[in-house]
């Protein structure tokens, strides 16, 4: 299987982070939820789904850090019998990003994390110097939104 990504330089960083750690399902996305690349998924309702999902976790968790008065909020874990699922958020060129994976028993939460480290820094190495952006226009969003699940799952 191979990573689909919306922007070229996510997927190197991507599919060796699959392959090193042993991830079942890989996800990078903005705070927002909005998908940059993924791995693993199969239907684009999954991806949709994980997506607000997981941005949903970061920001409630984000709020309680700041309630308690903590400088970040950076990984979460949660550990099943068969399954674990890891939600990192990490600083990039591009903004705050999230790293949402899931992991089966043939891995474990010490090598994600590892390898989870390496790959913020390959994602740091490959990402381009950010561009100025014009704003977000409603009338543009959705046409933007189109493109991007075309290309996630061409």
């Amino acid at each position: 299987m191979k990573a689909r990504v919306v922007e070229p330089w996510l997927l190197a960083p991507v599919e060796r982070f699959v392959r090193e750690s042993g991830a079942r399902l890989t996800m990078v996305m903005t705070p927002s939820g909005q998908v940059l690349a993924q791995y693993g998924f199969t239907r684009a309702v999954d991806v949709m789904s994980a997506a607000a999902l997981g941005a949903g976790i970061a920001a409630s968790t984000g709020e309680i850090v700041r309630m308690l008065d903590e400088p970040d909020f950076r990984v979460l874990n949660h550990q099943s019998a068969q399954h674990g699922i890891f939600l990192g958020r990490f600083d990039s060129r591009r903004g705050p990003l999230l790293g949402l994976v899931v992991y089966g028993e043939d891995t474990s939460i010490g090598l994600v994390q590892l390898f989870f480290e390496d790959f913020v820094a390959d994602l740091e190495e490959a990402a381009p110097a950010e561009t100025p952006r014009g704003p977000v226009l409603a009338a543009d969003f959705e046409r933007d939104l189109n493109e991007s699940l075309a290309t996630l799952f061409r």
